[in-house]
């Protein structure tokens, strides 16, 4: 199961995902959710930030900085039911998470400069955070929370090829 973050608050602890670095239990710090029957909750989203440079009140120039993170305080697990198998199917959350932060990257870099960056941007961020969200549930329905073992193979197989394919925009 995942929960998206859109943004986070400056003092919240975040993970940023890295390629040598998988999760691991102790990561997921927050209480367990009453009546539900997920096993384990990834907290992940996008954190997006820009800064401008103008010539008078035209843009010339502008920058960007794109993170997947993972929010330990709003994840969580139930450890008498959790396992390997289960952890792995958190991580693929974030990877999918880390997966749209490259896209985005992409997206942004052929961005070209003019008047009406800010909201090209903002469009784009709107429209990646949509897409990374119905893929989430998508991941979840498919894989029946990681149950159906044959599709949980086949995604976890879709997410590697694509985090290859866009390995030029890696989160750092």
């Amino acid at each position: 199961m995942v929960f998206l973050l859109v943004g986070s608050s400056s003092n919240e602890e975040t993970l940023s995902w890295t390629e040598s670095r998988k999760l691991t239990w102790q990561d997921f710090k927050a209480e367990p959710s009453e009546g539900v029957e997920a096993v384990a909750l990834t907290a992940s989203g996008i954190t997006f930030g820009y800064s401008l440079k103008t010539s008078g009140q035209r843009i010339i120039d502008f920058s960007t900085s794109v993170h997947a993170h993972f929010y330990p305080n709003k994840s969580w697990y139930l450890e008498d039911r959790s396992n390997a198998y289960i952890l792995q199917h958190e991580q693929l959350h974030f990877d999918i998470t880390e997966l749209y932060a490259r896209m985005f990257r992409q997206q942004l870099e052929r961005l070209e400069v003019n008047q009406n960056l800010k909201e090209q941007m903002s469009r784009l961020h709107t429209a990646i955070n949509e897409a990374v969200n119905e893929t989430q549930k998508r991941y979840d329905a498919q894989t029946n929370h990681s149950i159906n073992t044959e599709m949980q193979e086949q995604w976890n197989t879709f997410i590697n090829k694509e985090l290859l394919k866009y390995s030029k925009y890696k989160s750092l």
